[in-house]
């Protein structure tokens, strides 16, 4: 495979036409190394508009939909980010590249050390990997400047809303197939928050947040 191509290939057909238009998001792309993040069984899909798999049934989100989530949150290099949902870590080598300094939550301990692994040999120093549960909004301390969820929820959880400081962005992939959102948050004022929905999509669930059931027995 072409490396270079195929990454100039993912960029200009896949990334631009999906409304990513901000040259350091672009530049940016075409910089980090996806490849280095994909599993060995599955290089050859590193590059492609689909999702690559993980262990433990886990996924890395499509490169348009990681591109689009990146623009908008818009960071300058000042920021405190949070990250739920980690998988190989390349999201997070992303906003390590765009932020002050990333904190990222993977449930799973394998993948937590997998991640690390690939930010570290990545170069990234400014990217924390938590082996913890996501939900929890305080696993980690905040407030944060961003939040981004690599992973789609029936339902934003209140716990990582609280943990949006005033000013900041968050972005989330909210309900069920086949009809979810990307849905970009800003907290204008302690009290308000301003919502947009930025484009619709479909994204595998991340663990443990998973809808409460509809029946009673």
């Amino acid at each position: 495979m072409n490396t270079r191509q195929a990454r100039f290939n993912m960029i200009e057909q896949q990334i631009r036409p999906w409304d990513v238009l901000d040259p350091e998001v672009l530049k940016l792309l075409a910089h980090v190394r996806r490849e280095d993040f994909v599993p060995a069984a599955y290089k050859g899909l590193a590059f492609m508009d689909v999702e690559v798999p993980l262990p433990h049934g886990q996924c890395m989100l499509a490169p348009r939909v990681e591109a689009r989530i990146l623009q908008a949150l818009a960071l300058r290099g000042r920021e405190q980010v949070l990250e739920v949902g980690t998988g190989s870590g390349f999201m997070a080598a992303l906003l390590g590249h765009r932020a002050r300094l990333v904190t990222t939550l993977e449930i799973h301990p394998e993948l937590a050390e997998l991640a690390a692994r690939n930010l570290h040999q990545a170069g990234l120093n400014n990217v924390a990997v938590v082996a913890a549960d996501g939900r929890n909004g305080r696993a980690v301390a905040g407030p944060f400047d961003a939040i981004v969820l690599s992973g789609s929820v029936a339902e934003l959880p209140h716990t990582l809303l609280d943990q949006l400081a005033v000013g900041g962005r968050l972005v989330a992939i909210e309900g069920d197939e086949p009809a979810m959102r990307a849905t970009l948050y800003q907290r204008e004022t302690p009290e308000r928050l301003h919502s947009q929905v930025l484009f619709e999509t479909v994204a595998p669930r991340l663990i443990g947040f998973e809808p409460a059931s509809r029946f009673r027995f």
